[in-house]
């Protein structure tokens, strides 16, 4: 492992004299604490003749009297039932298995259920991995119960009954089919059988009626490429446990490409064993996830990916064009596509180019390699949107050639390019449905909308993968009765009788042949192997296209961020509050600048004495189109000659004023077309991000992360790449875990709890962080309060870059970087070192949470022994008993701790969820809603570990051996997270706990933690 190896969240901790950096390390609380607002004037304080004693009479009486008054609590009476359901009994949870797929996202879920309430969404271990529910799957939950539904029918904007909106439709379906006028059915990718075959039905009795598919982040190159090699609209299906090889040309696989859920197998190929793993080449403009995992990561413009493209094709299969690169750039990419061409079958190439000769070169040399990742069986229909014919209905509807449009699960006046022109054509046209979640920025302008059922209150099929079938059903009776599915009115209009339910149901004996209706809808998921299909792929024509490929000006690249996505979900706050795993920012979108870029264009971050990040703002123009006081981000990694935006923010309908945050990216969304050539200009004013990089600092980075590379691990012992801190004792050099301050506890009775965490399964997704939301009554506190450094998360995903390059001050060029982080910071003219770090540097995600230790400091300062110790290896809060001296928070050298500055859940200024009837339905009933003034952490949730022991308790038997979860260990697709009882010698947890990888965060202190880490090692 390299000595002099530098790690830092942000660029401000690359200066070791910040004074920033070193007040936040050092300081309890990140602001002054303002006496004077809540004791009045400073001088009548002064000049007072209270004296101290006296002083402390009156605050001792009152307290006293307070708590006095206090101690007989309000009388809240419970309604029994009347007649109790067979399947509820209270205090019990239910678990349904059903699916989601809206359109962008799809997971195979558990929905878990309490008194008839959906309160967490859980992975269907049945479906398998790749099927697990993401950071935006795991917070649809919380949208169910959105105070802000579209909760009735409304028509011409006024409230109206199902029947009134429904004679409505029906009046302009008819006036439609007697003039031969057109009749237009819009929906995103639907990936139901039953819907598909009921809209060819409902086409069938309307002849002028047509399907269009629509997806608002398009995959229609790849989509175009498939069907013209294999006659099929569906995309290639990858199983990246089987590539030695990953070759990736601007796919953030990680990340939302092709609908994401190939962490799984990723990860599989990640972890090293028997001296070997996968290695990973990243050809990008943005710092993704993907980026951020790879071995070797080369930044580079679309049109160098282009190029970079053509040139592994003449590597492998030969007859290209010659293309023209950078030397450094073309090094790296002939090193990528050697080592691609050498593993042969076990090499893998994927792109997420948006061009359909690049995608028919991932085909071709695929095909050429005979891939075994590449599967051409299970086909993903999760996307079937063509650009060509989403055009010619946009151009259609402005030009008036529409006289029916019924819109399902989109919402195009925000996401086209053009929508606000699109808007003005539905408003004018005469019938124009859209059935919605919400009254978002489509149903405002359509003549009627429809509020539709949540996914949680349907039934639905669903064949995500070809030869895959799963069911959705509902999980509660539709919260608003006066919602209507959009695939109960089709049944309507085509003269059926019967529910969507009984048609589902019909339809299913084809899908599920070999298996029965209860046996899928108790699992979920059904398949039937499908065989790979042949194919071959001629690229000699698409290299020569992409070989000629222009660089011309900024290019933008526009991409969906990890919390947001395609902006579905831009209403839910525990996804707003998710800090991007790369900028660590929330509660915001923004342009992603490289640092030779900043300093040419004179744009800056800086943070304040509070550690808040400020930064400057930029106006982007494309094709004459402008999207003004767009914030920046100088962001390490960044390629130069590119900017990133993220879609899915600045959506104005149907939110709550603090939600209507960032700004609307597809205004630039031209063509369709994720990389537009772009005009950046600087704009006045300075913009206040919620950024977190450099909150909750810990000291010590060598001891923080860990990490190596394959040839030192597999070579050399593990004491030389995973050295054990010492300490000195009696004058001699001891390991530090052989010395304790304390008695040591006997743990080798009963169970003993240990999370394991690999830092080389960890893709930085944030499943974990939504789960934990969930799971415990996490508050939200919202951009402000988080920008004080008082986010309230559990569990958090620090994110560390890192470089080789060594640190000496006499190398600086002050005037090398002047400016660029502004005089207000501490960083201005930082030089060089900050140039080396930010052109590429290393990345490493790390989950940090309560360390559980066994000798905890936090539990050694507390005045009324709020926080304890199990036998089990729990550290426990007694919120009743905490007073809030915050002393715990100051003595976890983990920086885990969070304090309730307000009472989240009854207070006007945090009204996101916790403050009316219908968001206090997410709460989980076995964990307490903590009040003000009161510390929490994470709780390593002991309410299911210990539901865990009562229900083996009560069935007779002992736990088993991997039974016991957290909410983080459960929700985790990649592996990253193993918990368990280490009692268990049989348990994963315990055999991970031998594993010559791990170790303890910052082990010299002493504390013992319960949590151990996994060094990180690097195929380079």
């Amino acid at each position: 492992m390299s000595s002099n190896k530098k790690y830092w969240k942000s660029v401000e901790e690359l200066n070791e004299n910040s004074s920033i950096v070193e007040a936040l390390r050092n300081n309890e609380f990140v602001e002054a604490i303002p006496t004077d607002e809540f004791l009045g004037d400073k001088e009548a304080l002064s000049s007072s003749s209270t004296t101290r004693r006296d002083f402390l009479k009156y605050v001792g009486f009152s307290t006293a009297a307070a708590s006095l008054a206090a101690c007989e609590g309000p009388v809240v009476k419970s309604i029994p039932y009347v007649v109790q359901p067979e399947q509820i009994i209270p205090g019990v949870s239910n678990f349904y298995a059903t699916s989601v797929f809206d359109g962008f996202d799809f997971a195979n879920i558990l929905v878990k259920t309490r008194e008839g309430r959906p309160i967490k969404i859980e992975n269907n271990t049945i479906a398998g991995a790749s099927f697990s529910a993401n950071a935006r799957v795991h917070a649809s939950i919380l949208s169910l119960y959105d105070n802000m539904r579209l909760k009735q029918p409304k028509v011409n904007g006024k409230d109206a009954s199902w029947t009134e909106a429904d004679a409505e439709i029906r009046k302009g379906l008819a006036a439609a089919k007697a003039n031969g006028g057109q009749v237009v059915l819009l929906t995103g990718t639907l990936a139901s059988p039953s819907t598909e075959k009921l809209i060819s039905e409902f086409i069938a009795q309307n002849p002028n009626a047509k399907h269009v598919v629509y997806d608002a982040v398009s995959s229609s190159a790849a989509l175009d490429a498939y069907e013209m090699v294999y006659g099929e609209r569906a995309l290639v299906n990858y199983d990246f446990s089987k590539a030695d090889t990953i070759v990736s040309v601007g796919a953030d696989f990680l990340g939302d490409w092709q609908g994401g859920g190939y962490d799984a197998g990723y990860a599989k190929g990640r972890v090293p064993a028997n001296n070997r793993m996968s290695k990973h080449f990243q050809m990008e403009s943005n710092m993704t996830l993907s980026g951020a995992a790879a071995d070797n990561r080369i930044p580079m413009t679309t049109a160098q990916q282009k190029h970079a493209l053509a040139h592994i094709y003449n590597v492998i299969v030969g007859g290209g064009a010659s293309v023209n690169l950078d030397a450094k750039v073309k090094a790296g990419v002939e090193k990528a596509a050697q080592q691609l061409k050498s593993s042969g079958s076990k090499g893998l190439l994927v792109s997420g180019i948006q061009d359909k000769n690049a995608q028919l070169l991932v085909l071709a040399i695929n095909n050429r390699l005979a891939s075994e990742a590449f599967l051409t069986a299970g086909l993903r229909q999760i996307r079937k949107g063509s650009n060509e014919k989403v055009a010619q209905l946009v151009n259609d509807v402005i030009g008036g050639k529409v006289q029916a449009l019924i819109m399902s699960g989109i919402n195009p006046v925000y996401s086209l390019p053009n929508g606000k022109a699109f808007g003005e054509a539905i408003k004018k046209m005469p019938l124009s449905v859209a059935f919605s979640l919400r009254e978002d920025e489509t149903a405002m302008m359509s003549k009627v909308a429809v509020g539709t059922t949540h996914y949680l209150e349907s039934w639905n099929d669903l064949s995500l993968l070809k030869g895959t079938y799963a069911l959705t059903q509902p999980t509660i009776r539709p919260l608003f009765p006066q919602t209507k599915q959009f695939q109960e009115a089709l049944l309507a209009w085509t003269g059926k009788t019967g529910t969507f339910y009984d048609y589902v149901k019909a339809n299913s004996a084809s899908y599920i042949a070999g298996s029965t209706w209860n046996q899928v809808l108790h699992d979920g998921v059904f398949g039937t192997p499908m065989a790979q299909i042949g194919g071959s792929a001629d690229g000699s024509g698409a290299a020569a296209a992409l070989a000629q490929a222009k660089h011309s000006g900024t290019e933008l690249v526009l991409y969906t961020k990890t919390g947001m996505g395609d902006g579905q979900q831009a209403h839910n706050p525990w996804l707003q509050e998710f800090p991007d795993p790369i900028t660590r920012v929330s509660w915001d979108n923004y342009v992603t600048v490289s640092a030779k870029d900043a300093k040419e264009w004179k744009l800056e971050n800086y943070n304040v004495a509070n550690g808040g990040l400020n930064g400057s703002y930029v106006t982007l123009e494309v094709n004459g189109v402008k999207l003004e006081n767009v914030p920046v981000i100088i962001q390490p990694g960044q390629a130069m000659g590119t900017v990133g935006v993220a879609l899915g923010y600045g959506k104005t309908a149907a939110l709550k004023e603090e939600m209507q945050v960032g700004v609307n990216a597809y205004t630039l969304y031209n063509n369709f077309n994720d990389v537009q050539s772009v005009k950046v200009s600087k704009s006045s004013g300075v913009h206040e991000f919620a950024c977190i990089q450099l909150h909750k600092t810990l000291m010590g980075r060598g001891d923080i992360i860990k990490e190596t590379t394959l040839k030192i691990f597999s070579s050399e012992d593990a004491e030389k790449w995973n050295e054990q801190p010492v300490v000195s004792l009696d004058h001699k050099e001891v390991p530090a875990t052989s010395v304790d301050l304390w008695e040591p506890f006997d743990h080798s009775v009963g169970h003993h709890f240990n999370l394991s965490i690999d830092l080389n399964a960890c893709t930085g997704c944030g499943a974990c962080v939504i789960a934990c939301h969930a799971e415990n009554n996490v508050p939200v506190v919202g951009k402000s309060e988080m920008r004080r450094s008082r986010d309230m998360h559990w569990l958090r995903i620090d994110r560390y870059y890192s470089s080789e390059e060594t640190f000496a001050k006499d190398d600086i060029k002050k005037e090398e970087f002047d400016g660029l982080f502004g005089e207000k910071g501490s960083l201005g003219g930082f030089g060089e070192m900050e140039n080396a770090y930010a052109e590429n540097p290393q990345v490493a995600f790390q989950p940090v949470m309560c360390q559980h230790c066994n000798h905890a400091p936090c539990e050694t300062v507390c005045p009324v022994a709020a926080t304890s110790h199990s036998r089990q290896g729990q550290n426990h809060m007694a919120y009743n008993r905490c007073v809030g001296t915050r002393y715990c928070a100051n003595n976890c050298p983990y920086k885990v701790r969070r304090f309730n500055w307000f009472l989240y859940a009854n207070n006007d200024e945090f009204d996101y969820h916790m403050n009316n009837d219908m968001g206090r339905m997410v709460l989980n009933p076995d964990v307490n809603v903590r009040s003000r003034g009161v510390m929490e952490k994470c709780s390593m949730c002991i309410q299911k570990t210990q539901l865990t022991i009562l229900t083996a308790k009560r069935e007779g038997r002992e736990v088993k051996k991997d039974e016991f979860e957290t909410a983080c260990s459960a929700a985790c697709s990649s592996g990253a997270m193993v918990f368990g009882d280490v009692n268990n010698k049989e348990s994963k947890v315990a055999e991970l706990a031998q594993d010559d990888r791990m170790y303890h965060l910052l082990e010299h202190v002493g504390t013992k933690p319960n949590v151990f880490y996994h060094v990180k090692v690097r195929n380079t």
